[in-house]
């Protein structure tokens, strides 16, 4: 057990920072337009239509979302 704690262990955790260090570096040398971090959504275009809120929705009042429906309120 001692010669994994002072060999073994220490080694893995350099060899691990390394690999992370060399990815993170190597976009370095990647073309500029492919430096730019990957979309994480799809172009409005692809998208096609979306739904959309109904105007006839009676919104509730703000103390109505903290403190419950007036109907379930305690007196007190």
């Amino acid at each position: 057990m001692s010669f994994f704690r002072s060999y073994i262990a220490p080694l893995l955790i350099v060899l691990i920072f390394a690999v992370a260090m060399l990815a993170v570096s190597a976009r370095i040398f990647l073309p500029s337009d492919m430096m730019a971090p990957a979309p994480i959504e799809e172009p409005i275009s692809a998208m096609g239509s979306m739904p959309t809120a109904q105007a006839d929705i009676v919104m509730p009042e703000l103390s109505e979302l903290i403190h419950g429906p007036q109907g379930m309120q305690v007196e007190g």
